[in-house]
Order: structure tokens, then sequence, then C-alpha cells
């Protein structure tokens, strides 16, 4: 879903707008957290994000949002709960405790996109599910702190994939990270593993000062290998292990790196 131009240099003015929708996502990541709990709705979460985003100026850019071959999208926020890695659709089931909910969030404002997700817990979780959940966090975290200005994309990639394979889990391969600001998929993509020959050309794309990125590690509890049916939007692990999905919008800076969606 890269764009065909190349990357994006986004001054500091254009940065300072993402900034601000940025804040918005971070607010609506912080009112899932409070709200979450067994017997809501994705639905219900979904409605009161949307509900936040309108009133600060904004819209979602993931609704409505075309992909080949699948209807519209038509949430404001992806809701994926245990098995499903992303795009999960909004519905009406109640959700249970100890149920793992990733939401993914963006928010268009003033001609400008931010894009964020984070794991929830519902409930308590159990001993296996807060490891999980950890080791999403912590290769986000892995990822963003081996970005630099001027260093190279396979640092950050190698960062996520050394971490997460090194606690016994799995990257998604067939997802990955992406440049954001004017639109919601942009160039370069950013791979969160360094294994593919097919990858060697992203691995040294040099991280230019003025890219904004969302770096997006998703985690598989098992095996990596993900499945998907005809047109239906959700993406499931094969073997129905649960998923984690950790994501911030950064913005690459002459001095270091900024994280635009921190609440």
């Amino acid at each position: 879903m890269a764009g065909s131009s190349g990357p994006t240099l986004y001054s500091a003015r254009q940065v300072a707008l993402i900034r601000e929708s940025g804040k918005i996502v971070a607010k609506c990541l912080e009112l899932i957290r409070e709200i979450i709990a067994p017997g809501v709705t994705t639905r219900q979460l979904d409605a009161a994000v949307t509900e936040l985003i309108v009133s600060h100026g904004a819209r979602s850019p993931f609704k409505g949002y075309q992909f080949p071959k699948k209807t519209p999208f038509p949430g404001s926020l992806c809701a994926s709960v245990n098995d499903v890695i992303v795009h999960g659709l909004p519905d009406d089931k109640l959700l249970k405790e100890g149920d793992l909910v990733s939401i993914d969030v963006g928010v268009w404002k003033d001609g400008y996109i931010a894009d964020s997700a984070w794991t929830f817990p519902v409930g308590e979780p159990d001993p296996a599910a807060k490891k999980l959940l950890q080791a999403g966090e912590d290769a986000l975290n892995a990822g963003l702190k081996a970005m630099r200005p001027n260093g190279k994309m396979g640092e950050l990639s190698r960062a996520i994939q050394s971490l997460v394979e090194g606690r016994g889990y799995s990257v998604v391969r067939e997802y990955v990270g992406h440049g954001v600001g004017h639109s919601l998929h942009e160039e370069p993509q950013v791979p969160n593993y360094v294994q593919l020959k097919d990858l060697i050309p992203l691995m040294g794309v040099t991280l230019r000062p003025g890219y904004v990125l969302a770096v997006e590690p998703m985690v598989n509890e098992f095996r990596a290998d993900v499945v998907s049916h005809g047109n239906d939007w959700p993406v499931r692990t094969k073997d129905g292990g649960r998923s984690v999905h950790f994501e911030h919008t950064v913005a690459v800076l002459k001095d270091g790196i900024e994280i635009m969606t921190l609440p």
C-alpha cells in the first residue's frame, strides 16, 4: 500500500501539523484505555472514538478507506480481537474478560494524518497474554530506539525482529509499517524483519530528516503465518494464536526522532 512517487520529506511546518493530528490520536487511545471492559462492544468503542475525533474538527482516514477487492472500511478504528492481527471490523459482539483487543486509530486534520495502534487487555489478562503484550510493546520500543537521523532502515527492522524472536514469538511478514502524512500509506515501507532477500533494498534506506513513519510491529503468539478470506477485511493468525499490535507515528528530525502519538 505504499505510494508511487517516493518518500515525502516533510517541512517543520508540516511536521507540526502532523503533530496536532497525533495528539488527537493519543487522546483516542487513552479514551479506549478508560472505557474498554467486559460487556463493551467494539462498535461502542468506535462510536466513542468517532465522537472524539469529530469534536476536534477532524475525521478518520480509515472510514471509507478503499482497498482493492474489499468494500470501503466501515469504522473510524480497526478493532482486532485475539487471533485477528489487523483490520478487524467494529461489531456488536460483547468483549469478554481476558480478550486482547488491538485498536488502530488514525486522525486526519488540516490535511495531515497521524496513525497509532495499541493492544489492550479486557479485564485481567492471563500470564501468557501478559508476556505477549510486553513483548509487543518492547518490540516497538526497540525499533524506536534503533532509529536515528541518517541511520538505516535495517537497524530498526533488525532490532524489532531480534527482540520478538528472542522472546519466542514471531513477526508478521505480510503487513509492515509505512510512511504517513498527506496519505495514510506512503513510501517507504517499514519492515519488522530482515530475513528475506527481497527486503535487501529496503534495509539500506536512509532515514532522512523529514521522513514521517508509522512503525508498527505485529507480534504473533505462535507462528507468523496469516490468513484472510476473500473480500473480508480481518487478517487472522493461521494457527489461531493470539496477536498484538503496537504502533507510533514518528518524525525523523535533524537531531533525533519525535514520537508524535504519545499520550
